[in-house]
C-alpha cells in the first residue's frame, strides 16, 4: 500500500510519518501492523531478531485502535497505532525479561520499564521483544535462552550487541523503531551492523528504571535509547521518553533543542588522529571522512586533533565498570542463581553460558587481582580521557568510526575487549551519540559513523544525522 506520491510504503516510513498517515485516515492501524509483522516473519528464519512475538495481541490492539478512530476523536497521542519492538532486557509487563540469562527464564515483570510505559502511553503498539547478548554484556547477540541473532544483510555476520535483535528488526524494515540500552556501544554497534540509526542520549536524560542488569549507580556508562530506520524519529522519541520518573535518581529535566531548525554552519567538527589501536580499516575511516566532507558542504568547519589516550580505552572501561559499581558481572549473575565461575560452567563445551560471558567473568577475575593503586590509575586514566574528549568537542561535534571494520563474522569479537575502543570513550563521558548509516562498504555490508555532541546537545548530533541522511541515503535496506 502506498502512503505518499513518492512511492514510500508502510514499511519505509518513519514512525512520525506513520502516525500522521493514521491520524489523516490515509491508512488503517491494522494495515500498518500487518505490514510490519509480515516483514518480521519473512526475515525471522535468517535473523532470529524477534524472540518473543506479540503479533496476535498487536493485531487485536490495532483493530481496537481503528474502532476508536471510527468514532472521530479530536486528539490522538503522538504515536497512535505505530508499531515498535523492544529489547528483551527492558521490562514489558507479563512478558519474559531474561536478558538472555537461563536462570531468569521464569521471570515475568509486573510493570513496564519507564521508557516502555511512556512510549505505550504515546499510543505505540508492541510487536515483540528482541534478542540480546547474555546479560547484555557483549557486542554479539547470542545466548542460551534464544540462540543467536544474525545480521540482516548477511546471516554469516553478527548483528552486533547487545541490542542485536533490535538492530536486525529495524534494519529489516519490520519495525520503524525500537527501544534499547547502551553501556559500551549496545545501541550504536547493532545500528551500524544493520545499517540504521541509533541514538545513545546524554546520560541522565532517559530513566533506566526497568532495565536489567540494573546500572548500579554507574552514572556515565548506562543509558536507554533508540534504534530507528529514519533520523526524523530520534528527537520526537527522546522528547516522549525524557524526564524524571521518581525512581532513577540520575534523571533531570532538560530542555531539548530542535534538530530541524539547527544550523550546522560554523559548527566545529573534530576528527581524531593517532587514536586507533591496530586493525582499524581504511574503509571505515574513508566513510568518516566522506561524512565530514558532507558536513563541510553545509558550512561546518572540520579540524583534526591527535588523541592517543583513547587507544586502549575499551579495555579500561571494563575495569571501570567493576571498580565503580562495587559489584562484578559474575556477582550480578550469581544473585540471579547463575554461577558463571562454577567449574562445571567454565569447562563445559556448552552450558548455560556463552563463551563470551565465561571469558568476561575470567577477565574480571584477572582484573580483580590488580593491585588497588593500579586499578585506580586505570580508572583515573579512563576518566581523564573522557574529560579530554568532552573538552575537545566543546559545543561542536566529533565524527568517529563505530567499529574498526564492517560487521564481523560470528564469534570474531569474542575475547577481544579492544573491539569496544571506538565506542567506549563516549559512554565514559556520558555524551550523546548518533550512529548514522553511510551506505555500503566491504562485502556489501553497511558503513556508518558516530556523531558525538557535548552534554545535553543531543539535538546537534541529530541535526548532523538529518544532514547525512540526505547526503548518503540513510537506512541501508537489505537486498534480499
Amino acid at each position: 500500500m502506498m502512503l505518499r506520491p513518492d512511492g514510500m510504503t508502510i514499511t519505509d516510513e518513519s514512525a512520525i510519518g506513520l502516525a500522521a498517515s493514521i491520524r489523516a485516515r490515509e491508512v488503517t492501524v491494522r494495515a500498518v501492523i500487518d505490514a510490519h509483522i509480515a516483514v518480521l516473519e519473512r526475515f525471522a528464519p535468517a535473523t532470529n531478531a524477534v524472540v518473543v512475538d506479540c503479533y496476535d495481541t498487536a493485531r487485536q490492539q490495532a483493530d481496537a485502535a481503528d474502532a476508536h478512530l471510527a468514532t472521530g476523536p479530536a486528539d490522538l497521542p503522538p504515536l497512535f497505532g505505530v508499531p515498535i519492538t523492544v529489547k528483551e532486557s527492558l521490562a514489558v509487563a507479563g512478558l519474559p525479561n531474561t536478558a538472555g540469562v537461563v536462570a531468569r527464564k521464569h521471570l515475568r515483570p509486573a510493570a513496564n520499564a519507564t521508557v516502555v510505559q511512556r512510549v505505550l502511553d504515546a499510543g505505540a503498539i508492541v510487536l515483540g521483544l528482541t534478542n540480546t547478548s547474555e546479560g547484555c554484556m557483549w557486542i554479539e547477540s547470542t545466548n542460551r535462552v534464544y540462540g543467536r541473532t544474525s545480521n540482516v544483510h548477511d546471516r554469516t555476520r553478527t548483528a552486533g550487541g547487545s541490542s542485536g535483535g533490535e538492530g536486525a528488526a529495524v534494519g529489516s524494515g519490520g519495525s520503524p523503531f525500537g527501544l534499547a540500552t547502551d553501556t559500551l556501544g549496545s545501541i550504536r554497534i547493532p545500528a551500524f551492523c544493520n545499517g540504521v540509526f541509533g541514538h545513545r542520549p546524554t546520560t541522565g536524560l532517559l530513566p533506566t528504571t526497568g532495565a536489567w542488569p540494573p546500572p548500579f549507580g554507574v552514572a556515565a556508562l548506562c543509558s536507554n535509547g533508540v534504534i530507528a530506520r529514519r533520523a526524523a524519529d530520534l528527537m520526537p522519541l527522546l522528547q516522549i521518553m525524557a524526564g524524571p520518573d521518581g525512581t532513577d535518581p540520575l534523571i533531570q529535566e532538560v530542555t531539548l533543542g530542535d534538530p530541524a531548525t539547527t544550523s550546522l554552519r560554523g559548527v566545529r567538527v573534530v576528527l581524531l588522529d593517532k587514536t586507533f589501536a591496530p586493525g582499524v580499516g581504511r574503509v571505515v575511516l574513508a566513510a568518516r571522512d566522506r561524512a565530514a566532507a558532507a558536513l563541510t558542504d553545509v558550512g561546518a568547519e572540520v579540524t583534526h586533533v591527535p588523541m592517543r589516550s583513547l587507544r586502549m580505552i575499551g579495555l579500561f572501561a571494563t575495569i571501570v565498570l567493576a571498580e565503580e559499581t562495587g559489584i562484578s558481572f559474575a556477582e550480578i549473575m550469581r544473585n540471579e542463581g547463575a554461577d558463571i565461575l562454577a567449574v562445571s560452567q567454565l569447562t563445559a563445551a556448552r552450558g548455560d553460558h556463552t563463551l563470551a560471558t565465561r571469558l568476561l567473568a575470567l577477565g574480571e577475575l584477572i582484573a580483580a587481582r590488580l593491585p588497588t593503586p593500579a586499578a585506580r590509575r586505570i580508572t583515573a586514566a579512563a576518566h581523564n580521557a573522557a574529560t579530554e574528549i568532552t573538552e575537545t568537542i566543546g559545543d561542536g561535534l566529533l565524527l568517529h568510526p563505530t567499529l574498526t571494520t564492517v560487521a564481523p563474522r560470528h564469534g570474531r569479537t569474542t575475547g577481544r575487549p579492544w573491539r569496544t575502543n571506538t565506542v567506549a570513550p563516549f559512554s565514559l563521558a556520558g555524551l550523546p551519540v548518533t550512529q548514522v548509516p553511510l551506505g555500503r562498504g566491504t562485502h556489501d555490508l553497511p558503513l556508518g559513523v558516530q556523531v558525538v555532541a557535548g552534554p545535553n546537545r543531543d539535538h546537534l548530533s541529530i541535526a548532523a544525522a538529518l544532514t547525512l541522511e540526505k547526503a548518503f541515503g540513510g537506512w541501508v535496506r537489505p537486498r534480499h
